[in-house]
């Protein structure tokens, strides 16, 4: 029912996986594509199972999956660079608007469903050739992920492939029936994942691997969105249209229940995973593949086979590389300093050079963060540690990497500054306000001057869809020509991570807002986080170490009444940039009330004047359309094609 070429089973993998010993990592083989007599084979199923894995690349680490994920939330807005890809998902004004034809949100329809087939044929034919029960969860378990995506992102989809709900079809067909969201959680996503639970080791297999605990998080989470689907506070509507009933005569609360019940587990028997001191040790390139990173989309330098990709070369913008990061950086290359005080035609040279560092990296402009994200969501940028651990709001020179020589320039206010100095800082608040230039000025991007300081700042109310704070966590880090730039122009070679440790409080404390009883109260939870938060190990805007404890402060200015706005607030400067916003706000149903307005400058250098933008955010689009590429490759009526699409896109 979905249409699948017969001969490749898996899709268009560029290379299969086989497996290695236990806790080794994922070894990969060349293989164009699977066949059905290939997957009729015990090294079929087993190299089947590592695909799934692979499988991943295809979204996380995706500059357009982002686009999906973000724009138009109160995360990110459309930058300087933006195309309709862009624009579209930011339904700003008349900028773009969402339709079928609109390529990010497709990606997931297009991505996963050979991936499901090939799921539904190692669960289905695993057991002929001795496969084990943990072997054949893996698959259980990415079943259960697709659909998830899935259900969450276009409402009710098939279940039945061509050959029956939830089996292996080995025959293309052009027609389709969509399932409904009670029968897609209820059939495949909860059956698939409690019996991954029960199957599945306690600590991972091969390195990356799934385990009870990965499988516990996305349990947890299926069961509190459900509970929200179910309740449906602000009457969305969901297609097909079906009774918000649970079939199994459940209600919303069990399910906030069950939700704060796993996630409890999780915490209490974590296995191999654990929070990391500090926020800074969860994201710095340097600590990837952490204790709290439960499960990621992997990459890496040492090969551009096993990369699939060539890490010094001149990154595709496509997966399976991971080029999240460039969609909001700005370009910083545009930044100018003089040789001499006297700023001759002939001292200028670009300060800050593209380079391979986790806070620089391959400017695109495709994304902006609004002026609220700075001010309101990060607010607290001295005791709380995750804005300096997010964003780079300091540009630092590195001209003597770039054949220029170990010599001083000469920035604003004509003043001196050395290799690593200070070029730009984004300041924390709009207590003082810069002079700007007009248009670009000197400095090459509109930025301003403070008395006495040597770099160039920009305020808050300053930043513009041309000029902001740059995404430090998910950024480029490498340990590739570790004196010289690098190779910021390849795709990133970090793992992109999908699933962490810290989500199961966050889990567990929206669950008790919604009523869950238990051993810790929502505030509670959330103040581990919080206790976190507040530690710091490194300051990336001075670039120095900083050792302080501030614990205290951020576990004493927690309110006392947890809200769900509280819960989403902290969910964001937890997991800025990490493809979460979208999915947040559909579940709680805050999208509209949280998105609708925002503010930002304008497209030009020196355009610092805050503008109100508005989205005519409707109900409808709380679901994406089914993409046209599949309406068109199916072989019904125009009638049943409009009934197939979700309503508002027709």
């Amino acid at each position: 029912m979905i249409n699948l070429n017969k001969k490749i089973i898996i899709g268009s993998v560029f290379l299969s996986l086989a497996f290695t010993g236990c806790n080794d990592i994922l070894e990969e083989q060349p293989r164009s594509s699977y066949t059905v007599e290939f997957f009729n084979t015990e090294d079929g199923i087993r190299q089947g199972v590592t695909s799934l894995y692979r499988h991943m690349r295809s979204l996380y680490g995706n500059g357009y999956y982002m686009s999906n994920c973000q724009n138009g939330t109160d995360e990110s807005t459309w930058g300087q660079s933006a195309d309709g890809n862009f624009k579209d998902l930011d339904m700003t004004g008349n900028v773009g608007s969402i339709n079928p034809n609109t390529f990010p949100t497709s990606m997931i329809w297009g991505s996963v469903f050979p991936y499901i087939n090939s799921a539904n044929g190692i669960i289905e034919k695993g057991p002929n050739f001795g496969i084990a029960e943990s072997l054949v969860s893996e698959a259980r378990f990415f079943r259960a992920f697709d659909y998830f995506l899935l259900v969450q992102t276009y409402g009710g989809v098939p279940l039945d492939l061509g050959s029956g709900e939830l089996k292996f079809n080995t025959s293309a067909v052009t027609t389709s029936t969509r399932n409904t969201v009670t029968e897609v959680y209820t059939k495949a996503i909860f059956p698939d994942l409690l019996k991954a639970i029960d199957n599945l080791p306690v600590a991972p297999r091969v390195t990356g691997g799934v385990t009870k605990n990965v499988a516990r998080l996305f349990l947890a989470k299926a069961y509190l969105t459900y509970g929200w689907w179910l309740q449906n506070p602000n009457s969305i509507p969901t297609y097909p249209e079906t009774p918000r009933v649970d079939p199994n005569g459940q209600t919303a609360q069990w399910y906030f229940q069950q939700a704060y019940d796993i996630a409890m587990t999780g915490i209490t028997n974590p296995g191999p995973y654990s929070l990391q001191p500090t926020f800074y040790d969860v994201n710095v390139g340097s600590n990837d593949r952490n204790s709290e990173c439960m499960l990621y989309a992997d990459h890496t330098a040492s090969s551009t086979y096993y990369n699939e990709g060539d890490p010094t070369g001149f990154g595709a913008a496509w997966s399976p590389d991971n080029f999240a990061a460039w969609m909001q950086t700005w370009n910083y290359t545009n930044l100018k300093s003089s040789k001499t005080p006297a700023w001759g035609t002939n001292d200028i040279v670009s300060s800050v050079q593209r380079a391979a560092t986790q806070s620089l990296g391959r400017p695109w402009v495709r994304m902006a963060p609004p002026i609220g994200v700075i001010k309101n969501t990060f607010a607290d940028k001295s005791v709380d540690s995750r804005y300096d651990g997010t964003f780079v709001s300091a540009y630092r020179g590195n001209w003597d990497k770039a054949g220029l020589g170990n010599i001083t320039l000469y920035n604003a206010n004509a003043l001196p500054v050395q290799p690593g100095g200070v070029i730009l800082s984004f300041l924390d608040d709009d207590s003082v306000t810069p002079t700007y230039p007009t248009g670009a000025g000197q400095n090459g991007v509109g930025a301003g001057t403070l008395p006495g300081r040597a770099d160039y700042v920009v305020a808050p109310n300053g930043i513009s869809r041309m000029v902001y704070p740059g995404l430090w966590k998910i950024g480029t880090y490498t340990t590739l020509d570790p004196n010289g730039l690098g190779y910021p122009n390849a795709g990133l070679t970090r793992p992109f991570n999908v699933a962490k440790f810290s989500e199961f409080y966050f889990i567990a404390a929206e669950a008790a807002v919604k009523g869950a009883t238990g051993t810790m109260s929502a505030r509670e939870l959330i103040n581990v986080i919080r206790a976190r938060a507040g530690k710091w190990k490194f300051n990336n805007a001075k670039n120095a170490p900083m050792v302080a404890d501030n614990s205290a402060a951020m576990v004493a200015a927690t309110p006392s009444v947890i809200t769900i706005d509280y819960i989403l607030a902290e969910r964001s400067r937890e997991y800025y940039g990490e493809f979460y916003r979208w999915y947040d706000l559909v579940r709680t149903q805050k999208w509209e009330e949280y998105a609708a307005t925002y503010q930002i400058g304008g497209v030009n250098y020196g355009d610092h004047t805050p503008q109100t933008f508005t989205r005519n955010i409707q109900k409808f689009h709380y679901l994406r359309p089914i993409p046209q590429g599949q309406l068109d490759n199916m072989s019904l009526s125009a009638e049943e094609k409009a009934k197939y699409q979700n309503p508002g896109y027709n």
